[in-house]
């Protein structure tokens, strides 16, 4: 049997993960499927056709639920694909979440450019539609952290915990050809170590094939009391006299943020002022942690009753008409809201109206792609255009290290030195060039791997001949 892999996506990127792999008997298979984000250049590939025919993939294995993993599902089904797309449990889940929001977003989004008429088509589109996003979640399959499954090719497949998201997972696919077994190893988003909520990754021994991410490859996070760096972020802006709006991805973050929120507030190291969470996808998310117990580190006490979510100083608004109430607030309160890299979503109705004012904060609390909005402010760009008008940045801005859901260079090294031998084949992706890069040179040298790839988009490689 030859097995050969094509890079679609997170190849020197950080977003649009997947990975085809084709098998010589006409099988192939989708690892993740997600959409670009960032520059423009990669935003446009979510356009372009596929370079296979998506009806030729017989089945999807999706690590975890993140957009730049699993957001362009409802694409591919428009496009053709009818195939089982398997996921964990908790990651069915919040695709039910995240996919609806993501096809709204798209038609919103597309009425919106209609309407004000700052697009250049004349009759702009969404991506995909909400039909589009119902006919992917009908597709999928959905097994818990070390249950093997089989593929109608005979391929098996397991998940395990990658501690970045509930229900993220690392992919293991074991390939019986005639006369030997091939394990290739796909990391999705690797978690940090010793993290509040979530369980560090497992630990993986073997693989013939390793795909691992590179998101952070360069860089090395702060670990030790992000209790109080995060508190001296919330004290710092608070003391300017305005409000804090943090753009925080829904799931994972958000939760992460409610937590320290309230262990601070309660151990008086920063004011109890109102946090109000404006995103109706983190609340729904946040509800999850009750069913999905076995995922995270939270006893039952901590979640039923009262839970460490439903504290007093917090405040869910769903509604479009609560939220814009919030414009109104002009001291003392702190807003989350989606998206965290500021692609879309509520955060850019308030960044709309708070980046103007200078007493408020805009407080960054992840990682933001080379492309986006969130980078771009970031960056010192005295103007940032939302909604087709350039808005003046007068607030202060402030970006938190260390929170980050991703593993750091260190951290990525930890989980790497799990394996007791080195890989055949090792592919660096889902990371910018110079992390990517500088992340295979670390390997090389602390680890002493020598085939260590870092792959060019829609560049192809014969994984297995005749095994």
């Amino acid at each position: 049997m030859n097995v050969k892999i094509k890079f679609l996506g997170a190849a020197k990127t950080v977003t649009g993960s997947k990975y085809l792999l084709e098998f010589d008997n006409n099988y192939k298979i989708l690892i993740d499927c997600g959409l670009f984000q960032g520059l423009k250049q990669y935003r446009l590939r979510n356009w372009d056709p596929l370079p296979i025919d998506a009806s030729e993939i017989d089945a999807i294995l999706l690590t975890h639920a993140h957009i730049d993993h699993s957001g362009y599902l409802p694409r591919i089904v428009k496009e053709g694909f009818n195939g089982p797309i398997y996921c964990t449990a908790a990651t069915a889940t919040l695709l039910e979440i995240l996919l609806k929001d993501a096809a709204k977003l798209q038609e919103e989004e597309a009425n919106f450019a209609r309407k004000k008429g700052y697009s250049k088509h004349q009759h702009p589109q969404p991506l995909f539609t909400t039909g589009d996003a119902l006919g992917a979640l009908g597709m999928l399959n959905s097994s818990d952290y070390g249950s093997t499954q089989t593929l109608d090719n005979g391929a098996r497949f397991s998940f395990h915990n990658a501690g970045h998201i509930l229900g993220s997972a690392i992919l293991q696919l074991d390939v019986q050809g005639k006369d030997q077994q091939k394990k290739l190893v796909f990391s999705g988003d690797i978690g940090r170590y010793d993290h509040p909520l979530l369980y560090d990754p497992e630990v993986i021994e073997h693989a013939d094939i390793l795909l691992v991410e590179s998101t952070y490859g360069d860089k090395v996070n702060e670990n030790n009391g992000m209790e109080q760096i995060f508190a001296q972020h919330i004290n710092r802006g608070l003391e300017r006299g305005g409000c804090i709006t943090i753009p925080s991805f829904a799931v994972g973050r958000t939760q992460l943020l409610l937590y320290f929120f309230r262990e601070l507030m309660e151990k008086g190291q920063i004011p109890k002022v109102p946090v109000y969470i404006d995103s109706p996808m983190a609340i729904s998310t946040t509800a999850l942690y009750k069913q999905f117990s076995s995922y995270h580190k939270l006893s039952p006490a901590e979640l039923n009753g009262v839970s460490i979510f439903d504290y007093e100083m917090f405040h869910y608004y769903k509604s479009q008409e609560a939220s814009i109430d919030l414009n109104n607030l002009k001291k003392n309160a702190i807003i989350i809201s989606a998206s965290g890299m500021c692609t879309g979503g509520r955060v850019l109705h308030h960044m709309f109206h708070r980046l103007k004012r200078k007493n408020d904060t805009l407080l960054f609390v992840g990682y933001q792609a080379e492309g986006t909005r969130g980078r771009r402010v970031l960056n010192g760009e005295p103007t940032i255009r939302i909604f087709g008008i350039d808005v003046e940045i007068k607030c202060h801005v402030d970006y938190m290290h260390g929170l980050s859901a991703h593993g750091d260079k260190n951290e990525l090294l930890r989980w790497l030195g799990g394996f007791k031998e080195a890989p055949k084949m090792t592919f660096i992706t889902h990371g910018e060039a110079p992390s990517s890069n500088a992340m295979a040179e670390s390997i090389r040298s602390s680890l002493k791997w020598n085939n260590v790839i870092v792959p060019e988009y829609l560049e192809s490689f014969e994984l297995f001949r005749s095994i």
